[in-house]
């Protein structure tokens, strides 16, 4: 059974031509969602409305509280099944009926800070068949050196979308802007079995629903872009306990995702992109296995000038694609043997996901 404490009245319409709806779902958030209202607040394009969807929290309503002080309307939820994903449906079918087609909802975790001109650069963004725009994601400071690596990351995932003229992979979780009419029309095809994953705006089957939802925007044939400008900033994992969760997560929903939907003109750039993660990975362990050999059979390793020349051609490329993060990251770069190690930690994710899947073990998903 869901139930809800709150019912939302949305204000009246602006004099703009479309109208933007920010929902911040949440669970225990308190020390992070104020910061989250006030990037909002911030913004060169205020939101009509903010509001902090809160669900099943256990903290004595502190989260609630601490978006009402920081200036938002308070969505609170309790009974919700599907965690953020059912949150975000039980409060679009709370907000949409009061909405037009062209106006725009911004859905934004609560430990996230948008750039102040975010919502301006995303509403331009909104043209020629574009359905939904997702922020380009950067991590917070702070996290040691497991933090710098996921910065590093971070930035060459926002070098590669620029490398593609802003198309987005995903419509990241952390900050994205969506049509109305995409939204009705996801739901409707849900209904209407021409699109999978229950009856939901978001489906609730999926452990990473933002993945799900970019297939959902992209099969009805709209467009999704990630602008540069769309910057946002968000935590990094400061365990690997906590990071193999996260990864393993995005991993194994992205796998399942690609089950769900089969092999279509939209799923086939994933597919390939999780074929080319694999034999990267088999590559590199067979490497490994090479060098081992090499060591315990001759004592040292040999010096191929081709292979060396190859070698500084990789690490040129990772110290240029992590430019922009600063000097820290260029020197971690160029010392390569670092990230081959975190390289290694991010196969073993793959390789444990993909054993899962084969198995059919149940998917976990974990609070990180």
């Amino acid at each position: 059974m869901t139930t809800s404490e709150t019912t939302l009245t949305l204000r009246r319409p602006t004099t703009t031509p479309a109208r933007v709806i920010a929902l911040i779902p949440a669970r225990n958030e308190s020390d992070r969602i104020a910061a989250a209202i006030a990037g909002l607040q911030a913004q060169t394009r205020v939101p009509d409305e903010i509001i902090a969807v809160t669900n099943n929290c256990t903290d004595d309503y502190a989260t609630a509280i601490a978006a009402r002080d920081a200036g938002a309307a308070v969505l609170d939820l309790h009974g919700i099944q599907g965690k953020k994903a059912g949150a975000l449906n039980e409060a679009l079918d709370q907000v949409l009926p009061d909405l037009g087609d062209d106006d725009l909802v911004l859905i934004q975790d609560a430990d996230t800070v948008l750039v102040d001109d975010f919502l301006d650069h995303a509403i331009t963004a909104m043209k020629r068949r574009v359905g939904a725009v997702g922020g380009v994601f950067y991590g917070e400071p702070g996290g040691g050196l497991l933090g710098q690596l996921q910065r590093m990351e971070y930035q060459r995932y926002a070098w590669e979308i620029d490398r593609t003229g802003g198309r987005a992979v995903v419509l990241t979780g952390t900050a994205s802007l969506f049509r109305v009419r995409v939204l009705r029309e996801i739901k409707a095809a849900r209904l209407e079995g021409r699109l999978p994953g229950g009856t939901g705006y978001y489906t609730i089957a999926s452990l990473t629903e933002d993945d799900e939802i970019t297939k959902a925007v992209k099969t009805l044939g709209y467009r999704t872009m990630s602008p540069a400008g769309c910057a946002v900033t968000t935590e990094v994992m400061t365990s690997l306990a906590a990071l193999w969760n996260q990864r393993l997560r995005w991993q194994r929903g992205a796998l399942e995702n690609l089950r769900t939907y089969g092999f279509t003109r939209v799923t086939a750039p994933y597919f390939g992109k999780q074929i080319m993660m694999g034999a990267g990975a088999l590559a590199f362990a067979l490497y490994l296995l090479f060098v081992a050999l090499q060591i315990a059979y001759l004592g040292a390793l040999g010096v191929s000038p081709f292979w060396t020349a190859i070698g500084g051609i990789f690490v040129v490329e990772k110290v240029v694609s992590v430019w922009r993060a600063g000097w820290r990251a260029r020197l971690l770069a160029s010392v390569l043997v670092i990230e081959l190690l975190y390289d290694l930690f991010q196969h073993a994710v793959y390789f444990r996901a993909l054993i899962d899947l084969a198995l059919r073990r149940e998917e976990q998903w974990a609070q990180t």
